[in-house]
Protein backbone atom coordinates (compact mmCIF):
# COMPACT_ATOMS: atom_id res chain seq x y z
CA UNK A 1 0.00 0.00 0.00
CA UNK A 2 1.36 3.24 -0.77
CA UNK A 3 0.76 6.46 1.11
CA UNK A 4 1.06 10.72 1.10
CA UNK A 5 0.41 11.84 4.29
CA UNK A 6 -0.70 15.85 3.88
CA UNK A 7 -0.78 17.45 6.91
CA UNK A 8 0.23 21.18 9.02
CA UNK A 9 3.14 20.86 11.35
CA UNK A 10 2.23 19.23 14.38
CA UNK A 11 -0.60 17.65 12.92
CA UNK A 12 0.79 14.23 14.43
CA UNK A 13 2.01 12.84 10.84
CA UNK A 14 5.46 11.72 11.73
CA UNK A 15 3.91 9.70 15.23
CA UNK A 16 1.37 8.23 13.12
CA UNK A 17 3.77 7.25 10.09
CA UNK A 18 6.47 5.29 12.69
CA UNK A 19 3.32 2.81 13.94
CA UNK A 20 2.03 2.72 10.43
CA UNK A 21 5.23 1.27 8.93
CA UNK A 22 5.88 -0.52 11.44
CA UNK A 23 2.30 -2.65 11.37
CA UNK A 24 2.26 -2.51 7.50
CA UNK A 25 6.22 -3.36 6.77
CA UNK A 26 6.69 -0.18 4.65
CA UNK A 27 9.26 2.24 4.93
CA UNK A 28 8.49 5.89 5.97
CA UNK A 29 10.18 8.45 4.15
CA UNK A 30 10.72 11.68 4.27
CA UNK A 31 12.26 14.23 1.76
CA UNK A 32 14.81 15.55 4.44
CA UNK A 33 16.14 11.93 5.22
CA UNK A 34 16.76 11.17 1.81
CA UNK A 35 18.31 14.50 0.75
CA UNK A 36 20.79 13.77 4.12
CA UNK A 37 21.27 10.12 2.78
CA UNK A 38 22.14 11.16 -0.96
CA UNK A 39 24.61 13.40 0.52
CA UNK A 40 25.98 11.35 3.03
CA UNK A 41 26.19 8.98 0.45
CA UNK A 42 27.73 11.19 -2.23
CA UNK A 43 25.39 10.22 -4.91
CA UNK A 44 25.63 12.02 -8.21
CA UNK A 45 21.99 13.84 -6.70
CA UNK A 46 23.54 13.98 -3.69
CA UNK A 47 26.54 15.97 -4.81
CA UNK A 48 24.15 18.61 -6.68
CA UNK A 49 21.90 19.01 -3.71
CA UNK A 50 25.02 19.40 -1.62
CA UNK A 51 26.14 22.46 -4.27
CA UNK A 52 22.49 23.66 -4.25
CA UNK A 53 22.15 23.95 -0.24
CA UNK A 54 25.64 25.26 0.32
CA UNK A 55 24.71 28.12 -2.06
CA UNK A 56 21.99 29.04 -0.47
CA UNK A 57 19.25 27.89 -3.04
CA UNK A 58 16.33 26.02 -3.28
CA UNK A 59 16.68 22.18 -4.50
CA UNK A 60 13.91 22.08 -7.56
CA UNK A 61 11.18 20.04 -8.31
CA UNK A 62 13.08 18.20 -10.79
CA UNK A 63 15.81 16.97 -8.71
CA UNK A 64 13.31 16.55 -5.73
CA UNK A 65 11.23 13.81 -7.86
CA UNK A 66 14.49 12.17 -9.19
CA UNK A 67 15.59 11.80 -5.67
CA UNK A 68 12.11 10.18 -4.68
CA UNK A 69 12.00 8.07 -7.74
CA UNK A 70 15.59 6.92 -7.01
CA UNK A 71 14.42 6.24 -3.33
CA UNK A 72 11.22 4.12 -4.28
CA UNK A 73 13.19 2.00 -6.44
CA UNK A 74 15.25 0.57 -3.59
CA UNK A 75 13.68 -3.46 -2.33
CA UNK A 76 12.03 -2.29 1.02
CA UNK A 77 9.62 -0.30 -0.58
CA UNK A 78 8.62 -2.88 -3.92
CA UNK A 79 5.26 -3.58 -1.01
CA UNK A 80 4.25 0.66 -0.20
CA UNK A 81 5.84 2.85 1.59
CA UNK A 82 4.79 6.31 3.23
CA UNK A 83 5.78 9.75 1.97
CA UNK A 84 6.11 12.57 4.43
CA UNK A 85 6.89 16.06 2.94
CA UNK A 86 6.28 15.05 -0.63
CA UNK A 87 5.25 16.55 -2.71
CA UNK A 88 4.98 19.80 -1.42
CA UNK A 89 3.72 21.63 -4.34
CA UNK A 90 1.38 21.01 -7.48
CA UNK A 91 4.13 20.92 -9.88
CA UNK A 92 5.68 18.04 -7.33
CA UNK A 93 2.36 15.78 -7.24
CA UNK A 94 2.05 16.10 -10.89
CA UNK A 95 5.56 14.50 -11.52
CA UNK A 96 4.51 12.10 -8.87
CA UNK A 97 1.56 10.74 -10.81
CA UNK A 98 4.35 9.36 -13.59
CA UNK A 99 6.28 7.69 -10.82
CA UNK A 100 3.42 5.84 -9.02
CA UNK A 101 -0.32 6.59 -9.53
CA UNK A 102 -1.43 3.90 -7.16
CA UNK A 103 -1.51 6.35 -3.85
CA UNK A 104 -3.66 6.96 -1.02
CA UNK A 105 -3.27 10.62 0.11
CA UNK A 106 -3.92 11.23 3.67
CA UNK A 107 -4.92 14.63 5.26
CA UNK A 108 -4.27 15.35 8.82
CA UNK A 109 -7.00 17.94 9.65
CA UNK A 110 -6.38 19.74 12.61
CA UNK A 111 -7.41 23.15 14.32
CA UNK A 112 -4.62 25.84 14.73
CA UNK A 113 -5.09 26.11 18.63
CA UNK A 114 -4.20 22.46 19.15
CA UNK A 115 -1.23 22.74 16.19
CA UNK A 116 0.25 25.61 18.51
CA UNK A 117 0.08 23.87 21.61
CA UNK A 118 1.43 20.75 20.41
CA UNK A 119 3.94 22.11 18.86
CA UNK A 120 5.10 24.46 21.97
CA UNK A 121 5.38 21.95 24.30
CA UNK A 122 7.52 19.78 22.29
CA UNK A 123 11.05 17.92 23.21
CA UNK A 124 13.89 16.35 21.31
CA UNK A 125 16.80 14.74 22.35
CA UNK A 126 20.10 15.99 21.23
CA UNK A 127 21.57 12.62 20.93
CA UNK A 128 18.62 10.29 19.71
CA UNK A 129 16.34 12.56 18.09
CA UNK A 130 13.39 10.86 20.14
CA UNK A 131 10.92 13.21 21.15
CA UNK A 132 8.77 14.15 24.08
CA UNK A 133 5.97 16.33 25.11
CA UNK A 134 5.38 18.21 28.30
CA UNK A 135 1.52 18.02 28.23
CA UNK A 136 1.22 14.90 26.64
CA UNK A 137 4.11 12.37 26.92
CA UNK A 138 6.35 14.22 29.35
CA UNK A 139 9.94 12.38 29.76
CA UNK A 140 10.06 10.37 32.95
CA UNK A 141 12.91 12.42 34.28
CA UNK A 142 12.73 16.26 33.38
CA UNK A 143 15.24 17.40 30.76
CA UNK A 144 16.26 13.67 30.11
CA UNK A 145 16.03 11.51 27.38
CA UNK A 146 13.90 8.74 28.39
CA UNK A 147 15.65 6.27 26.01
CA UNK A 148 19.22 7.56 26.42
CA UNK A 149 19.25 10.07 29.20
CA UNK A 150 20.84 12.90 27.03
CA UNK A 151 19.42 16.68 27.72
CA UNK A 152 16.09 17.01 26.05
CA UNK A 153 15.83 20.70 24.26
CA UNK A 154 13.02 22.90 22.68
CA UNK A 155 13.97 23.52 18.66
CA UNK A 156 14.14 27.33 17.29
CA UNK A 157 11.41 26.32 14.99
CA UNK A 158 8.76 24.81 17.58
CA UNK A 159 8.66 28.44 19.15
CA UNK A 160 5.36 30.09 18.99
CA UNK A 161 6.35 32.76 16.23
CA UNK A 162 8.03 30.09 14.56
CA UNK A 163 4.73 28.15 14.58
CA UNK A 164 2.31 30.38 12.87
CA UNK A 165 5.41 31.35 10.60
CA UNK A 166 5.40 27.67 9.55
CA UNK A 167 1.79 27.27 9.07
CA UNK A 168 1.57 30.22 7.12
CA UNK A 169 3.71 28.53 4.42
CA UNK A 170 2.38 25.33 4.58
CA UNK A 171 -1.22 26.73 4.29
CA UNK A 172 0.05 28.98 0.96
CA UNK A 173 2.52 25.91 -0.58
CA UNK A 174 0.82 22.91 0.26
CA UNK A 175 -2.52 23.44 1.15
CA UNK A 176 -3.93 23.42 -2.70
CA UNK A 177 -2.49 19.92 -3.10
CA UNK A 178 -5.78 19.01 -0.89
CA UNK A 179 -7.76 20.38 -3.64
CA UNK A 180 -5.77 18.16 -6.40
CA UNK A 181 -6.03 15.09 -4.48
CA UNK A 182 -9.57 15.50 -4.08
CA UNK A 183 -10.04 16.05 -7.33
CA UNK A 184 -8.34 13.03 -8.46
CA UNK A 185 -10.30 11.26 -6.00
CA UNK A 186 -7.13 9.52 -3.81
CA UNK A 187 -8.22 11.89 -0.55
CA UNK A 188 -9.01 10.53 2.44
CA UNK A 189 -9.54 13.08 5.76
CA UNK A 190 -8.54 11.87 8.80
CA UNK A 191 -9.01 14.10 12.34
CA UNK A 192 -5.72 14.48 13.79
CA UNK A 193 -6.82 16.32 17.10
CA UNK A 194 -7.14 12.92 18.46
CA UNK A 195 -4.20 10.84 20.09
CA UNK A 196 -1.65 8.65 18.30
CA UNK A 197 -3.52 5.49 19.36
CA UNK A 198 -6.84 6.63 18.69
CA UNK A 199 -5.77 8.20 15.19
CA UNK A 200 -3.91 4.60 13.71
CA UNK A 201 -6.79 2.96 14.78
CA UNK A 202 -9.08 4.90 12.29
CA UNK A 203 -6.09 4.84 9.84
CA UNK A 204 -6.49 0.85 10.07
CA UNK A 205 -9.89 0.85 9.61
CA UNK A 206 -9.89 3.19 6.65
CA UNK A 207 -7.27 1.34 5.08
CA UNK A 208 -7.43 -2.43 6.40
CA UNK A 209 -4.51 -4.39 5.76
CA UNK A 210 -4.75 -6.95 2.40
Amino acid sequence: MNFIFLGPPGAGKGSLAVKVAKEYNIPHISTGDIFRAAIKNQTELGKKIKGIIDSGGLVNDEITCELVKERLARDDAKNGFILDGFPRTIPQAEAFTHICSDVAVVNFIIADEIVIRRLSTRLVCKACGATFNTLSLPPKTEGACDNCGSELFQRDDDKQESIVRRMDVYRKQTEPLIDFYRKHGKLTDIDGAFSTEEVFNKFKELFPKS
